[in-house]
């Protein structure tokens, strides 16, 4: 008998995979989640320039006494409707540690957020990319409790690894010990595979059960409203003795079935992977455009800070010139930030910047009151792993004036928004915040200096007073946006090719082929005046200024040259 080319996948998959498991059983449970989960109508939503997230919490917002999920919806309406098309909610599960990414339940909304009705009101307004934590769970959940009181089926859940083999080629994220002591119902102790904290319980996806529980997660968040998905910390899936236990092929063929499983029910349903790494091992997770639809493009925080740091984009440059060299497979993209929930990475500019240049952005980070967090690496020694510091912070100056604060910060974000790729944009940098010392040094956890809960009323406040910090950063934010948004040149489908520029700027040319528009974007990354020279005619569409070739630009000035015809080679 015949059977379709997905189903052969997904038996093929699972034969890999499991070897020695009933691959016709795991694949008829497989297909009984699709029936369960499978929508009734499905919708369009283009990725194009139109699409721009924001990255927050569910209580990122928040007013006392109040359902801090329907705060942040209202806050939406009023703040983001009409920019922002897309809300990354942070995990938004019970947890235990980690501000949210130690998941008890990863099919119930914390309580102290609200309910799956609220995040259905928000789906109503915004598209929505939820977070899937399924590396490890919280020692508190059912699951791991389960395992520990000895109930069958969650035996073969996790990994108990012996504390006498050699663990030295393993890939490590983190100074805490890769193996965590548990005392067992029978009294035995088993030592448990913890990657990143031992609180949180990385999961055996060498049983097929563990991919079963998987499947139907990514499903019913696909059902509840996810238009994309966040797999978090996805590298990290697979363990084999006697491997890095990081990238393994086995996690890329669980996402090639995540991927192809989704497609059969909700082919608009995005994935997105986040793996904190070099380069060529961030993209491997486009596979061969099967896999991710979007990476995370984890060099850009780091050498855009650098790049306005040193005044100088040399760096910058070179390494988005690089990009132009790599094929990237069809309707894959890159996921654009400059912060976000957790630090700056210095992983993935291992091989761009030198030692020097890292050590100066430490430096300067530690300078600002920010913290390094560190890394254990294969010879035991220690190394930065990432920068933890609000990303308006790490730019700024102590005691400079608020209006060159505001103008570097969006110069940065110009640089965000003009390149390939879809942009996110983390809810402090849209809303103007700063280190949250007080945070960090109540709660001894580096990430929290920017991860402050805003209050709804104070931060509306602000957000009316024209004259403040914050109403000027959201006002040249929005600004850029709304621009962005109306030009297909910016879309993820536009070519990009990047101009060899003086250090002092950094400029790429944007070109849709089909809408026949293109846009020179050039940002001075200095805080002193530059002449810029270009063979085009054109109008900036920041200003409505036209330029015929040469025009100096302000310190930190961006222009957006949308040019009349295509120049000659």
């Amino acid at each position: 008998m015949n059977i379709s080319p997905h189903k052969a996948f997904i038996r093929n998959t699972l034969a890999q995979l499991y070897p020695q498991a009933d691959h016709q059983a795991i694949a008829a449970k497989i297909e009984q989640l699709i029936q369960r989960w499978k929508p009734k109508t499905q919708t369009t939503i283009p990725l194009d320039q139109s699409r721009i997230w924001m990255i927050a919490y569910g209580d990122s917002i928040c007013a006392q006494g109040e359902n801090p999920l329907s705060i942040l919806h209202q806050f939406a309406k009023l703040w983001l409707k009409g920019t922002i098309s897309d809300i990354h909610l942070l995990p938004m599960f019970p947890w235990t540690s980690d501000d949210g990414f130690s998941v008890v339940d990863y099919r119930q909304v914390d309580p102290h957020l609200g309910q799956w009705s609220d995040i259905a009101a928000l789906a109503g307004d915004f598209n929505l990319m939820f977070d899937f934590v399924i590396n490890h769970i919280s020692q508190q959940s059912r699951w791991f409790q389960g395992y520990l009181h000895g109930e069958p089926r969650y035996q073969n859940y996790f990994i108990n690894a012996d504390p006498d083999e050699n663990y030295s080629r393993i890939t490590r994220p983190r100074t805490s010990p890769l193996l965590t002591p548990f005392t067992l119902k029978t009294g035995e102790t088993a030592h448990i595979w913890t990657t990143f904290s031992a609180d949180q319980i990385d999961l055996n996806f060498r049983e097929p059960e563990v991919l079963l529980e998987s499947i139907d997660i990514l499903l019913e968040y696909a059902s509840r409203g996810a238009q994309a998905i966040r797999l978090d910390a996805v590298g990290f899936l697979w363990k084999e003795k006697n491997s890095r236990c990081i990238h393994l092929p086995q996690t890329h063929q669980v996402i090639k079935l995540w991927r192809a499983i989704l497609e059969e029910i909700w082919p608009d349903c995005l994935l997105i992977t986040e793996t904190n790494v070099p380069h060529q091992e961030n993209i491997s997770y486009l596979g061969a455009g099967d896999e991710a639809h979007m990476v995370y493009q984890f060099p850009l925080p780091p050498l855009t800070l650098h790049a306005c740091l040193r005044g100088n984009a040399r760096w910058l440059r070179q390494w988005a010139q690089s990009l132009e060299q790599e094929t990237f497979p069809a309707n894959t993209t890159f996921f654009n930030f400059l912060a976000s929930h957790d630090g700056i990475g210095l992983r993935p500019v291992e091989n761009i910047l030198s030692t020097e240049e890292k050590a100066f952005l430490v430096s300067e980070v530690e300078r600002k009151q920010g913290r390094i967090s560190w890394r254990t690496n294969p010879d035991g020694s220690q190394s930065p792993y990432e920068m933890n510091i609000n990303f308006l912070s790490a730019l700024s100056e102590p005691g400079e004036a608020p209006d060159t604060q505001v103008a570097r910060f969006a110069a940065a974000h110009a640089i965000l928004f003009m390149l390939q790729g879809v942009p996110a944009i983390y809810y402090h940098s849209l809303l103007g915040s700063e280190n949250d010392i007080a945070g960090l040094n109540a709660s001894g956890i580096n990430r929290r200096i920017n991860r402050e809960k805003l209050d709804f009323a104070t931060t509306h406040q602000a957000l009316v007073t024209p004259e403040s910090r914050q109403a000027k950063i959201y006002a040249a934010l929005t600004t850029l946006l709304r621009i962005r948004q109306q030009h297909p040149a910016f879309s993820p489908a536009a070519a990009q090719q990047v101009l060899t520029l003086p250090d002092a700027l950094f400029g790429v040319k944007r070109h849709h082929q089909t809408e026949e528009e293109t846009v020179y974007g050039i940002v001075n990354v200095t805080g002193a005046s530059q002449t810029l020279f270009l063979p085009v005619t054109g109008t900036d569409l920041l200003t409505g200024t036209p330029f015929n070739g040469v025009c100096e630009l302000a310190g930190w000035q961006t222009i957006w040259i949308h040019v009349k015809a295509q120049p000659e080679a």
